[in-house]
């Protein structure tokens, strides 16, 4: 049966700036096969019978498995960074205030809720991909580059919010991020994923001790839901 392209994010292609609509359904298509038989399942004729295209349409666009790879990777990179995007236009919080560290948190909070819920699909896809890349370097590079642009914005805010080392805590705010995605999706775990208000109580213990903030609003220390103050 072919997978519902509709499990993926609707957050299709920039008319201007993303993929042609049929490499788009070409690379959506890849990434549902994967999320769903894995990588076992991912062949040029199953996309194109899965995306309803004729013979020979994927090859059109990836003419060998490894290309193949690579597109569904760079597409996924495109919709996780949508994903992860905040979806209104509120300037970033100072996370250096006790609102505006709370605010941050509800941040990422709310990243890591999408991801897990509507992206859920999006990531299994990823882990999959994280995988294979561990056996074909041309992948790893890839995979390694695409992730690097993320951990860079996150040590830029790090450091403008007091960091002491923000390549040190943007390495390690990413696999707290990383570790929640695969603990609560594919992990022991995965039977109970966290909401949201516990998603943002994590984050605020993460932020707080990596700025080494004492932050006492009413909101947080002992008895609070974030536990105490480092």
């Amino acid at each position: 049966m072919a997978p519902a392209r509709a499990d993926l994010p609707r957050t299709g292609p920039s008319p201007r700036t993303g993929p042609s609509p049929r490499a788009a359904l070409v690379a959506d298509t890849a990434l549902a096969l994967i999320a769903e038989r894995g990588l076992r399942g991912l062949t040029h004729r199953a996309v194109d019978e899965a995306a309803g295209l004729p013979q020979g349409s994927t090859s059109n666009h990836a003419r060998t498995r490894a290309a193949l790879l690579e597109t569904a990777l760079r597409r996924l990179a495109d919709l996780e960074a949508r994903m992860f995007s905040p979806r209104d236009a509120h300037p970033a919080p100072d996370p250096t205030t006790p609102d505006g560290l709370h605010a941050s948190a509800g941040l990422l909070a709310d990243a890591l809720h999408r991801s897990m819920t509507e992206g859920r699909q999006l990531l299994l896809a990823r882990f999959e991909l994280a995988l294979e890349a561990t056996r074909r370097p041309e992948l790893r590079r890839a995979y390694d580059d695409l992730g690097r642009g993320f951990r860079d914005s996150l040590e830029a805010v790090l450091r403008a919010a007091g960091s002491p080392d923000s390549g040190r805590h943007a390495r390690s705010l990413v696999s707290w991020f990383e570790g929640v995605l695969f603990h609560f999706t594919a992990g022991s775990s995965s039977a109970r994923p966290p909401d949201r208000e516990e998603l943002r109580t994590g984050a605020a213990e993460v932020l707080r001790g990596m700025l080494r903030q004492d932050v006492r609003d009413g909101q947080d220390g002992p008895g609070s839901p974030d536990g105490p103050t480092a």
